[in-house]
């Protein structure tokens, strides 16, 4: 079996200003999501929501050589990986037609192949 990253995207403002309602339907996609990798014999082995950028901190070298550590993310923007999956399969088509599941408003997701076992 192959493992793969499945990138989501989202806008983190509007996230945050979203209804319970439309966290809820956003959230029963990814039930569904969870569901059919599932059924279809897809093994999750890893993924989460990530929080909000405004709580990262970006290390870096300084010159002389010792660690720089600084608040907000590397890249800016209003789009950010907003979460992860792990998954190994050994049907990636299938795998990316579920994948289609979480694509929508906040634009496509990314299906990257790890480096861990196999990645055709």
């Amino acid at each position: 079996m192959s493992e793969y990253a499945i990138l989501l995207p989202g806008d983190e403002d509007a996230w945050a200003q979203s209804s319970a309602e439309q966290r809820e339907a956003v959230y029963a996609v990814h039930r569904e999501f969870m569901r059919r990798l599932e059924e279809r014999g897809h093994v999750v082995t890893g993924g989460a929501e990530l929080a909000h950028r405004r709580h990262t901190r970006v290390v870096n070298r300084g010159a002389d050589g010792g660690v720089v550590v600084t608040d907000g993310p590397y890249a800016e923007g209003a789009e950010q990986l907003t979460g992860f999956y792990l998954v190994r399969t050994d049907d990636v088509e299938d795998l990316l037609q579920l994948a289609g599941l979480l694509a929508g408003e906040d634009g496509p997701v990314e299906v990257r192949p790890t480096t861990s076992g196999d990645p055709s």
